[in-house]
């Protein structure tokens, strides 16, 4: 059973999908492997700690997509690589297949088996799975860090003989897993931090990190069965906005993270509110490839409003891609486990097992 992956586009994606302890893991359970080469140069993993471990190492990526039975990767190849594809092959990462649905639907037709990995269940067995979650706790880790890099005044309380230097106070819109290491995140630095979030289960979670949760009167627990946000009602949006418009008065930083699968990122702050800011505040928007939580977040770039910074990035884990590799390669090892009859020595998609039948592309 060969298990492959080829490099990703090192312009938009620096995490990989195998790294050597991973693949010394697969190697313990009869896999053989196959990677581009100078697969994990520039994580400073080189082809010889790679190859010492047995893995085989090509600069032909069609031969390695040719000789695999199961292809892992971080996101969708190229359509040229895609090509390279044929049936009963098994691919393996984040597709977002909301976006990709039209290639995905292909290599559905092309009889390729593909996994994609945002679709998880929310379950314990699960867990161990999980991209989403252990990639959003870097995120959230990573932004916090961020907009305390660029904001120009010291985080936590300080008391000094020439005065006193008040503490930062910071406001996370969702309290996800990202928010909630946002919010631990901004406490173990010193700051005061509050969290809004939709889902009524957060509130208890905000506050054993220490966080104050605001809550908009009336509100009801929008929550799905998976444990993701709904989408709110044009009520709670304007109680939420009344609320939020208020708060960001005395607010220096704002950490945005609010997500709904599959759909464009609800709008939280508008202009107005943004407006309300103090010169000098940041805003540091996770949400901004799905669209961005303010009116102003351009992806890439800091917008400048009053003194207000508003930065979106494409893809934070870019600045943390090792950590991000590690656990990413972790999570996809457990997959590629859960998915391998050990005993029998190949591939079982049993679809009563609600993970597998979760994250089929059908």
């Amino acid at each position: 059973m060969r298990i492959v992956s080829i490099s990703e586009n090192k312009e938009i994606e620096k995490r990989i999908a195998i790294t050597p302890e991973m693949a010394k893991k697969y190697n313990s359970h009869g896999f053989k492997i196959s990677i581009s080469k100078n697969y994990g140069e520039h994580l400073g993993f080189n082809d010889k700690e790679y190859i010492d471990l047995g893995v085989e190492v090509s600069d032909n990526e069609k031969k390695i997509i040719d000789s695999a039975d199961i292809i892992v990767q971080v996101g969708l190849p190229s359509d040229e690589k895609l090509s390279f594809l044929k049936s009963d092959q098994i691919l393996i990462g984040v597709l977002d297949p909301y976006t990709n649905q039209d290639k995905l639907n292909d290599l559905v037709k092309k009889k390729i088996k593909n996994f994609s990995l945002e679709l998880l269940p929310r379950i314990t067995r699960a867990q161990s799975m999980d991209i989403l979650s252990s990639q959003a706790n870097l995120a959230g880790y990573k932004a916090v860090v961020d907009s305390f890099s660029v904001f120009e005044k010291a985080i936590p309380m300080m008391m000094t003989a020439a005065g006193t230097v008040s503490a930062a106070k910071v406001l996370i819109v969702g309290a996800g897993v990202a928010g909630l290491q946002a919010i631990a995140t901004a406490k173990r630095m010193g700051a005061i931090v509050y969290a809004t979030d939709v889902r009524a289960a957060s509130k208890e979670q905000v506050e054993s990190l220490g966080g104050k949760f605001l809550t908009v009167e009336g509100s009801e627990n929008l929550e799905t069965e998976g444990g993701y946000a709904k989408e709110t009602s044009d009520d709670f949006k304007k109680k939420q906005e009344d609320l939020l418009a208020e708060t960001l008065k005395k607010i220096d930083i704002v950490i945005c993270t609010a997500l709904i699968p599959g759909k464009k990122a609800p709008l939280v702050l508008n202009e107005r509110m943004i407006n309300n800011m103090s010169s000098g505040s940041v805003i540091y928007d996770l949400a901004a490839i799905q669209g961005g939580n303010t009116a102003l977040t351009q992806l890439d770039k800091v917008v400048v409003k009053n003194g207000v910074k508003i930065i979106g990035e494409t893809n934070i884990l870019n600045k943390l891609p090792t950590s991000a590799s590690n656990l990413y390669a972790k999570n996809v090892f457990n997959f590629v486990s859960n998915l391998y009859d050990q005993k029998n020595k190949k591939i079982n998609i049993n679809l009563e097992d609600e993970i597998i039948e979760k994250t089929l592309l059908k």
